[in-house]
């Protein structure tokens, strides 16, 4: 049996590449090694899947750390608006909310896979499911077909690999895409975690004093080794029993990985600003301005509600205050020390959770290898990419999935495109 296309893995690279694919008039084999298809998508965005971001182009790239700029060519095929006028054609209702955000009305992942998943069918796509691939089937410098674990062939001019990274494992993601590519002659970047808790063996991290505390718009800050600012980013974030997590810190923790390497140090300082939007001169006041307000109580009370009640041992441990000072006998050093600390609040960070407990997957197919325009290798003709199994990855907030809704799009469009022009080559 023969395809135009064959598309490997039912994600949503995958779905879109066969889409685009079955859109333009090929004849399409959807392989998914697993019982389900969506299962990554079924759970992204907090289980209410955030389909892509409505930021400007520019500034939405400029949310993709790794390698964003790749994706120009890409998205001025699919872009972040046309993915979400597909949506909405398809009847699936989309609402903005913070950070341009994406979501569907109905706040239920469901309701996009469906979605998907139905126009899959409608195309007439062929689906395979509980179909592991064992190989990708190559012949000089073109790919052939697959052949599946069961021992089958299935030949087609083009195949799109879109098996994910290694992150979220249980929903299929375990790398089985790169050997396919190392393969074909292409370079596997170094894999690592990225949206990915931080570890710290810091003591009051290792006594569980702050477990489940939430601190809610704060700025995080990673410092290298030298004392220099790498980056920043503003919003929540919560104390574990391992360290730290919530949205501020995943979008840091892929420069802790980098500097830890970088560097070859264990320890990476960040610094949590609780009051962004204060200086220290501001909050110095303020505070001063509370405790003279109540100049009898002790300050641990009175500045509780301005500050977290479970963060204020550790703050006036580090500055050198004890909390049972009043108004009238404070001293001035120790708390310009806690007004100081209250915009750096230091943490050494240790590392990261693993590969498989990261959200997303740093490292993939070497973006040199590939045509920014199709997403076909430069190595084998008919051989395609898309999604995470590519050396891109972005923030949380709806930027890796456009990153897959786009290269898929674009990989599916161009495969079907070259299949059917190679088809009607050798029937002249």
């Amino acid at each position: 049996m023969s395809y135009d296309v064959i598309v490997i893995g039912g994600g949503p690279s995958g779905l879109m590449a066969c889409i685009a694919a079955a859109e333009g008039g090929a004849r399409v084999l959807l392989i998914d090694k697993g019982d389900k298809l969506g299962r990554k998508l079924g759970i992204s965005g907090g289980g209410r899947c955030n389909v892509t971001n409505a930021k400007e182009l520019d500034e939405l790239v400029g949310h993709i750390p790794g390698n964003g700029r790749f994706l120009y060519s890409a998205l001025d095929t699919f872009s972040n608006r046309d993915i979400i006028a597909f949506f909405e054609d398809m009847g699936i209702a989309l609402k903005e909310e913070d950070r341009g955000r994406m979501f569907p009305v109905s706040d239920k992942a469901k309701t996009v896979v469906d979605a998907l998943v139905g126009k899959v069918r409608a195309l007439g796509v062929d689906i395979r499911v509980n179909s592991p691939v064992a190989e990708v089937l190559y012949a000089d410098d073109a790919v052939q077909g697959v052949r599946l674990r069961s021992g089958e062939r299935v030949l087609s001019a083009c195949v799109v690999v879109a098996t994910g990274g290694r992150s979220v494992p249980h929903t299929g993601s375990t790398g089985d895409g790169y050997p396919w590519a190392e393969a074909a002659g292409h370079t596997i970047t170094e894999l690592y975690p990225t949206e990915v808790p931080l570890t710290s063996e810091e003591p009051f991290i290792r006594s569980r004093e702050l477990q489940g505390l939430s601190l809610r718009n704060i700025t995080l800050t990673v410092w290298s080794p030298k004392g220099k600012r790498i980056v920043e980013h503003e919003g929540d974030m919560i104390f574990t029993h391992f360290g730290l997590s919530g949205p501020a810190v995943l979008r840091c923790s892929q420069f802790v990985v980098k500097l830890r390497k970088q560097f070859s140090v264990r320890d990476i300082l960040v610094t949590i600003d609780l009051f962004p939007e204060l200086s220290v001169q501001e909050l110095t006041e303020r505070t001063l301005e509370l405790a003279a307000g109540e100049a009898r109580k002790a300050v641990k009370n009175v500045l509780k509600g301005f500050l977290p009640d479970r963060l204020l041992p550790l703050l006036f441990a580090r500055s050198g205050l004890t909390g049972d000072e009043t108004y009238h006998n404070l001293p001035k050093q120790p708390w310009t020390e806690l007004c100081r600390m209250l915009k750096a609040v230091p943490v050494q960070v240790s590392g990261t959770l693993s590969l498989d407990e990261a959200f997303v997957t740093g490292g993939g197919v070497h973006l040199k290898e590939l045509d920014p325009r199709t997403m076909q290798s430069k190595l084998k003709s008919g051989l395609f990419f898309c999604g995470e199994i590519l050396d891109v990855h972005g923030y949380t907030g709806g930027y890796n999935i456009t990153a897959a809704f786009t290269t898929g799009y674009t990989a599916g469009k161009n495969a079907a495109a070259q299949a059917l022009q190679s088809a009607q080559t050798q029937t002249r």
